[in-house]
């Protein structure tokens, strides 16, 4: 099959990173792919070096003519079957043609970007609910869901690198560092656990806030801010526990991430952990924004190692069932023969 995809999301986030696995495991599964991306010389020169052929443009704003009007060539002179669009704003400049028409949103967002588009995919079914509800055609709405990859075998990053103490309980928390990642509440659990240390990956507008906050608590020296990483498989094997405390998460890849390095899982009861974690088998869910029972959760994990490896391996297990590559590049095949026969 022909396809085209289009991305116009930022330098870094879940989606971006998953448009760039998705591309070239499609090109590598027979389709025949293109890549129409924002201008980014890394990704692009990640998706050249896949094998992928790939056009940048401006995405700017609404009179960004030049983006219109190279796009409409692009697609016309590749004649795709179908076109996919990452983002809000990738849809906003996508036009309409012989081909069909996908949106692929990364949460929550304005369906008026995707009113044009013949099909929408989304990576869990509680936001096909919503946009079934916000009045989208159930028949044209559809869940297909992200993969991650394997990181089986991958050496731990060294404790002495990051930082960290041998022996010391080890708790990995990533994400963009962002009010809806309840990054707040997780500091103030930390401040009930007096011998657990913190590696927070991420970057974004809440790190100076939540730096002074760690200070407040009196945690600094437990907590170590990583900023963005690429190395997580090695930060995910140099850890005991994995924990999200978000307030709001539509998906999230970090949560079949963990179960892939077969590292037990607390998460807050957000959207998107609440749908696919089941509690108290392949990880504990507690209530967003209860920093005690976030903390009496890491706790019983940390207290029960034995109980701590029969959980990871539940995970590790749903993982390769539903999340790994080959899984999830099913998923997707059956999808585009699905809206294209």
């Amino acid at each position: 099959m022909r396809l085209a995809q289009v991305m116009a999301g930022a330098r870094l986030g879940g989606i971006e990173l998953f448009f760039e696995r998705l591309t070239p495991a499609l090109a590598e599964h027979g389709h025949e792919v293109v890549s129409i991306i924002r201008r980014n010389p890394v990704r692009a020169a990640k998706l050249r070096a896949a094998g992928v052929e790939v056009s940048e443009l401006p995405f700017g704003g609404y009179f960004d003519l030049l983006t219109w009007g190279r796009l409409r060539r692009l697609l016309q002179g590749f004649k795709p079957e179908v076109v996919i669009g990452w983002s809000n704003r990738a849809n906003r400049f996508i036009p309409n043609g012989p081909w069909v028409r996908v949106g692929r949103p990364g949460g929550y967002y304005n369906l008026k970007y995707y009113k044009d588009c013949d099909h929408i995919a989304y990576t869990t079914h509680s936001l096909v609910r919503w946009a079934v509800e916000q009045g989208w055609p159930r028949q044209r709405a559809h869940r297909v869901p992200n993969f991650v990859d394997d990181p089986a075998g991958t050496p731990p990053a060294s404790r002495s690198s990051l930082g960290v103490p041998e022996g010391v309980p080890l708790a990995l928390a990533m994400g963009r560092l962002h009010r809806n990642k309840g990054f707040d509440t997780l500091l103030n659990a930390v401040a009930r656990l007096p011998d657990l240390h913190l590696l927070l990956a991420g970057e974004g507008p809440e790190e100076r806030a939540l730096r002074r906050h760690a200070a407040n608590l009196g945690i600094s020296g437990r907590v170590r801010f990583l900023g963005w990483r690429q190395d997580g498989p090695a930060l995910r094997a140099a850890a005991d526990l994995f924990v999200i405390s978000s307030n709001h998460e539509p998906f999230g890849s970090i949560v079949p991430e963990a179960w892939a390095s077969s590292l037990p899982l607390v998460s807050t009861a957000a959207q998107g952990p609440a749908e696919v974690i089941r509690h108290q088998e392949d990880g504990l869910l507690v209530p967003c924004g209860d920093a005690g029972a976030l903390a009496d959760a890491m706790r019983a994990v940390l207290a029960d190692p034995a109980g701590a490896a029969v959980m990871a391996a539940a995970g590790r297990r749903r993982f390769e069932a539903e999340y790994s590559r080959p899984a999830v590049l099913r998923q997707w095949n059956e999808f585009l023969q699905r809206i294209n026969p």
